[in-house]
Order: structure tokens, then sequence, then C-alpha cells
């Protein structure tokens, strides 16, 4: 069996924010894994855990604190920033928000062609306008749409442009900021289901960060569970529903909602007390452990070691060690 190409490496990847004069926000702490080429990973947690400051320190939108950043067998710190330029060529993002991500002031062809002429700057107007109306057809709009305005538009029809933009420099690696979280539901599946054709036409490769579990399990091929800046748990989508191992993925895993009414009706949902603790006074042990239904007196002491329990199935759980 042929081996997976890694197209990003997260190396102990540290990302932290000086609060004040004295405190320190840990929003990633010491957080690795693998993306593989033509993969989605998606990646879940509550909101605040750190998820989207993952997205945006691959992409050097924030620089990391320290760690490793490897993007096709390159350190992505070590280059110059001609070279990031280059490289953000292939990285690209799409955001939460569609409302708010779009300029108001510009037009539709305006801001999918702003990337192409960054990054192509040798094409004429006249190409760079029909690269623009292929695009839009891509994302189930039509060229018509190109001299409108964002304000014109749903917010699936934003979304769709957001993604439109994003393919406009011909990426190989996208990640998706929570991009279905502002939309309805009937437009959630819609947008999903169009990312999926396009990863399969163009080989994309996905980092989708969410926070809907059962959206997450229909896109993703492995998922990462995120807790207060670090990953407690690692696996193929199918093996994190059937059989979680971290009481905290368990508990996320409880709250979704099961098609089945006998199912439904006789099963156990995992209530979790108390709030999120604070990023900037984090618990001794393991940091789950002030809500954790199963927490032990190791837990409060001791971090758990990251295990792979079985195979390509990762945790860190005492109850696992």
């Amino acid at each position: 069996m042929k081996e997976k190409e890694k197209l990003i490496e997260v190396k102990n990847l540290n990302k932290y924010f000086r609060v004040g004069k004295r405190k320190v926000l840990k929003a990633v702490d010491d957080v690795s894994f693998n993306i593989y080429k033509g993969e989605t990973l998606g990646l879940v947690g509550e909101s605040g855990c750190g998820k989207s400051t993952i997205g945006r320190t691959i992409i050097q939108l924030y620089n990391a604190t320290s760690g490793q950043v490897i993007f096709d067998g390159e350190d992505v710190q070590k280059k110059s920033p001609i070279e990031i330029k280059k490289m953000k060529k292939k990285m690209q993002m799409i955001f939460q928000d569609p409302y708010s991500s779009l300029n108001p002031r510009m037009t539709v062809l305006e801001i999918i062609a702003e990337g192409i002429g960054n990054h192509e700057a040798h094409l004429t107007n006249m190409e760079k306008e029909a690269k623009v109306h292929e695009l839009l057809e891509s994302v189930g709009l039509t060229k018509k749409h190109a001299h409108r305005y964002p304000h014109e538009f749903s917010g699936g029809q934003r979304q769709r442009i957001g993604i439109a933009r994003a393919l406009a420099v011909e990426p190989e690696f996208i990640i998706a900021d929570e991009p279905i979280a502002a939309l309805d539901v009937s437009i959630q599946a819609q947008i999903v289901n169009l990312m999926q054709e396009l990863q399969e036409k163009k080989g994309l490769t996905y980092l989708f960060i969410a926070h809907d579990l059962s959206m997450v399990k229909h896109i993703s091929d492995r998922i990462a569970v995120m807790y207060l800046g670090s990953i407690v748990e690692l696996a193929a989508s199918e093996d994190l529903y059937e059989n979680p191992l971290h009481p905290y993925s368990q508990a996320l895993l409880s709250a979704i909602p099961i098609p089945d009414p006998k199912v439904e009706r006789t099963r156990e949902r995992i209530i979790l007390e108390g709030d999120v603790p604070n990023p900037m006074d984090i618990p001794s042990g393991c940091r789950f452990h002030t809500r954790c239904p199963k927490a032990m007196h190791i837990c409060t002491e001791t971090t758990p070691l990251w295990k792979e329990v079985s195979v390509n199935h990762f945790t860190a759980c005492h109850l696992n060690n």
C-alpha cells in the first residue's frame, strides 16, 4: 500500500498572546498533526479553544511563538517575505463570515480578480474577467453576478463568492474557518457538497474548522478534537464517531441528535459541568479534569501522554495510558 504524502506538518506549534504586562494567553499550546495530500482534516471544539488560531498561524496571518509549520517539505517560518507571497498562492483561506470578509465597495469581479492580479500580473483585464466568469460558474453562480456588489447576495451566495476568491489563484491547500457557521441550516449542506465536488475536481486538500460535529463527519477523512489550546484526540472520521476515547469527545458526540427515535430515547446525553477554564490560567495536569465526569486524582497532577491507542487513533487521556 502506497504511503500517504504529507502536505502539511505541524510540529509542537505554540501561539501565545501577551495580555497586559504579565499575563500570557496560550491560544495554541504544543500542537502537532499532519495533513495528507487530497484529504480533509476536520478540526473541532468549543468556541475559543484555539481552532481558528491554528488555521491563521499555518497560513502566516499570525507568526508562531514557537514550533514548526512545514508545507510540502519546506519550513514556512524560514521563508523570506517574497517566498511567503509565492507560497500563499498555494494556501488560501475561506472565512467564517461571508458578510464581513467581502469588501462592500468592490464588485464581485474586483474581489475575485484582486488575487489573480496579485499572483498573475501578466494577464490582461479581459483574461482576468474570463477567469472570474469561469470561477463563478464553478461555484454555482453565473457571469451576470460579476458586476454586482456583496450586499446584493444572500449569505450562501456570498460564501460561494468567498470560495471562488480562494480558488482564484489555484491553491493546493484551503483552510476553511467555520465556513458554514453563519449560514442557514438549509444552505450549509449545499456549501459542504460544493466544497467536496471542488476537492474531487481540483485535487484540493482541506483543513475544515468547525464546532458542528455532524457536518464535520460528512466532509472529513480524519478529525482532530481540540480543547483549551490542545488536541485531545485524533482519528479517522468513522472511528472517532463509533469509538470516541476521550471523555471530551464523548461529551461532544453525545450532543448530536440521532435520526432513529428509539436509539435517541435510550442513549445517554453527557452534560459537561462548569465553564471552559480561562486560557490565561490553564489547569494543572489534564486541562480537561475540571469538567471531566471520569476525572481521577492523577488527572489533576500529571499531563497525560499523547498515545496511539489503536491503529491511527490517538488520544491524550489517563484512561487510555
